[in-house]
């Protein structure tokens, strides 16, 4: 007697898991629209976009570390620390205060690698403390309140607030980012060897790839991408703040998880985690427009974290779930 087709192979397939968030995507436009109409238009579309940047800029910096079977819990702190240094140093360095709150990013997040691989620390646990340590970096340095960025302040960032033939500059930054991003995942020498690496670090290891380079490179790249998350989020909202990016990590994690991005590592990439940033985006002014409380959404990310892991987990990586 034939076995049933088992349902699950049909979740477990490349082609289903890079299906399933366009259609989600899809599908919860046209639920909105319907319980909501007049959601897309396009001041509203526009809007969208706007609000996705800096979650998915935030969300391709972790890309990187995930695609290698890791994973990245300090990028809120980096994000909040690089929009408390672009806060302070605007004033005095102008334009420069740019680069320094970016390469702080960058030095945090090779820190977090360099942990992770030589002192051979998992990376939630590198990652963990190193957001910890930046965290109190960022108290220090604003001695715990928001830093407003004053008029002449704003003068260098008015830029990140304009538009460019009716498109938002922040949108244009994050597609910017987005395609430098896939491009390097698709195209260049670490992009390869970070999949593989993913995929089986043992066989990376015996394929002759520098797999703790590949890792710190990863990292530095996601603490990079988490500063220029936490400038543009400064810069639109005028001030910094050691705590202003902390609602961003479970949204950024489950975009990168929703666009059919394997936690295991492997497979995936950062066309996936633009539509699942735009998903998490559409969750969240959705919930808006139908009236469902802003308390909730937290809960709601946590329920759709859960679902898109069972769905894009490879388990056959792993004997025991533990």
């Amino acid at each position: 007697m034939n076995e049933p087709f088992p349902l699950r192979r049909i979740f477990e397939g490349k082609w289903t898991q890079g299906a399933i968030p366009l259609v989600l995507l899809v599908a919860l436009l046209l639920i909105i629209e319907i319980a909501a109409p007049g959601f897309l238009t396009g001041e509203t579309v526009s809007l969208l976009f706007a609000n996705t940047a800096v979650l998915f800029i935030l969300a391709t910096g972790v890309t990187f570390a995930i695609l290698l079977g890791g994973i990245d819990l300090s990028i809120q702190a980096v994000a909040s620390l690089a929009s408390v240094i672009l806060a302070q140093l605007l004033p005095s360095l102008g334009l420069a205060a740019f680069p320094v709150a970016i390469l702080s990013g960058l030095a945090f997040g090779t820190l977090s690698g360099i942990v992770h691989v030589k002192l051979r620390v998992p990376s939630f646990v590198a990652t963990l403390a190193t957001g910890g340590v930046v965290t109190g970096i960022a108290l220090w340095v604003s001695d715990g309140r928001a830093i407003t960025i004053e008029e002449g302040g704003r003068e260098n960032t008015a830029w990140i607030n304009a538009t460019v033939v009716g498109v938002p500059v922040v949108v244009l930054i994050s597609a910017v980012i987005g395609i430098a991003a896939f491009l390097a995942l698709r195209y260049t020498r670490f992009g390869r060897q970070a999949i593989a690496v993913g995929a089986g670090e043992p066989a990376a290891w015996a394929a002759g790839i520098n797999v703790d380079r590949t890792k710190i490179v990863a990292f530095a790249a996601s603490g990079m991408l988490a500063a220029v998350a936490g400038v543009v989020l400064a810069a639109r909202l005028s001030s910094g703040s050691p705590v202003l990016a902390n609602q961003l990590l479970l949204p950024a994690i489950a975009a990168v998880i929703v666009g059919g991005t394997a936690i295991t590592g492997g497979l995936g990439g950062v066309a996936r985690t633009a539509v699942g940033a735009l998903i998490i985006s559409i969750v969240r002014i959705g919930m808006t427009f139908v009236g469902v409380n802003i308390f909730l959404e937290n809960m709601v990310f946590g329920a759709v974290l859960i679902a898109a892991v069972a769905i894009t987990i490879d388990r056959s990586k792993i004997a025991v779930i533990k």
